[in-house]
C-alpha cells in the first residue's frame, strides 16, 4: 500500500439529531427519577440524600407505586434494598423512557440553534499541542456559547470514558475495537522521534529506533498508545532500550529530551512544527506503519448537537492531515 493511500482519512457519518441546538434540560418524571435513584444507590436513605428529599417521603412514594403495580419493586434488606423481578422489569422501562427523553431533549435543542451547549472530549496528549486547541478556537469563533471540557488520558481510559458516556467523543492512537464504538474518522499519523535543533540526529529525514540507542531516551509509559507501538517495533528489530526516563506525560518526556540532548517519542499531528520547538523526525520501523489517529463516538448514541456539529468539523480536519 502506498503512503498516499495509507494517509487518506477514513470518515463515517456522525450520529446527530436533525438540527443544530442549544441544551434545554428536560426533567424526567419524578417517579422515574426516584425509582432509578433507589436502584442505583441500593438504599432509600442514600437515594433520598442524593435527591434532596426526606427518606420517609421517598419511601412513601415507592410504597404507593408498588401498590399501583400490585407487586413489590424492591426487596427490603437489613442494609438497603434490591430490585425484585418486577422491579427489574419496571427499571428497564424507566431507563428506556429516560433514554428516549434525552433523545427528545436533543431534538428540541435542534430547533433552537447552536446558542449554548457543552462538548466533552477525551483525547490522547498528542492532539493538545495544536490540532485540538485550534479546532476548538475556530468552532467557538462561530459558536461562542459552546463550551468544552478536554480530558487527556491513555487508550484504555479513553475507551471507558466513551462507553460510559463520560465523553461525547474521543481522539485516540490505539486500535479502536469493540461493537460499542463507532469510528467517525481515521487517518495515518507518524510516530516520531523528537530532538532539539542542535541534536546530532536533527538533520535526518527519518530514523529507526536503533538510531536512538546512543542517546538519553525518554519513553512513554505502558498506559500510552505510543509505548505499545514502540515495544512491538523494538522486539521486531531485536533492539533493547534502557530509558533514562519513563512517564505518562509526553510533555515531561519532551522537556527531559530537550534539556539532556536526548530523544523522546510522540505522534506528530498535522504539518506545523511541534509547539515545543523540537524537531519531529518520522520513524521508519516497519512495525510503526499502522499507527493512526481515530475520532470515535459510542455506537448508537445520538450525540448532543453541539458535540455532533463539532465532530463533523473534526472529520473535515482529518481530511487535511
Amino acid at each position: 500500500m502506498s503512503s498516499k493511500t495509507q494517509k487518506k482519512a477514513r470518515v463515517a457519518r456522525v450520529p446527530t439529531p436533525p438540527a443544530d441546538v442549544r441544551p434545554a434540560r428536560l426533567e424526567p418524571p419524578a417517579l422515574f427519577a426516584y425509582v432509578d435513584a433507589v436502584a442505583q444507590h441500593g438504599s432509600i436513605r442514600k437515594a433520598a440524600d442524593a435527591l434532596h428529599i426526606a427518606s420517609s417521603a421517598l419511601n412513601r412514594r415507592i410504597l404507593d407505586l408498588e401498590e399501583q403495580v400490585g407487586l413489590p419493586l424492591f426487596e427490603r434488606l437489613p442494609r438497603g434494598v434490591r430490585a425484585t423481578a418486577a422491579g427489574e422489569l419496571f427499571l428497564a422501562y424507566v431507563r428506556r423512557s429516560l433514554k428516549e427523553l434525552r433523545v427528545l431533549e436533543a431534538q428540541i435543542e435542534g430547533l433552537r440553534g447552536l446558542v449554548r451547549g457543552h462538548v466533552r472530549i477525551a483525547v490522547a496528549e498528542s492532539v493538545t499541542g495544536r490540532m485540538l486547541p485550534n479546532a476548538i478556537a475556530d468552532y467557538q469563533s462561530r459558536h461562542p456559547g459552546i463550551s468544552f471540557s478536554v480530558t487527556v488520558d491513555g487508550p484504555k481510559r479513553l475507551t471507558e470514558s466513551l462507553l460510559r458516556d463520560r465523553a461525547d467523543l474521543i481522539l485516540t492512537h490505539a486500535p479502536v475495537q469493540g461493537a460499542g464504538i463507532a469510528i467517525l474518522a481515521s487517518v495515518a499519523q507518524p510516530l516520531c522521534v523528537l530532538v532539539s535543533p542542535e541534536h546530532p540526529l536533527a538533520a535526518r529525514a527519518n530514523l529507526r529506533l536503533r538510531d536512538c540507542v546512543a542517546f538519553p531516551i525518554a519513553m512513554p509509559d505502558e498506559t500510552l498508545a505510543a509505548r505499545a507501538f514502540i515495544d512491538a517495533a523494538l522486539e521486531r528489530a531485536s533492539v533493547k532500550f534502557e530509558p533514562a526516563l519513563v512517564s505518562n506525560s509526553i510533555e515531561s518526556t519532551k522537556v527531559f529530551a530537550k534539556t539532556s540532548n536526548g530523544v523522546c517519542f510522540s505522534f506528530h499531528i498535522g504539518r506545523e512544527p511541534d509547539v515545543s520547538g523540537m524537531l519531529t523526525i518520522p520513524l521508519s520501523d516497519p512495525a510503526l506503519h499502522e499507527a493512526r489517529l481515530s475520532l470515535a463516538a459510542r455506537r448508537g448514541r445520538v450525540l448532543p448537537v453541539a458535540a455532533a456539529a463539532f465532530a463533523e468539523e473534526l472529520v473535515s480536519t482529518f481530511e487535511t492531515l
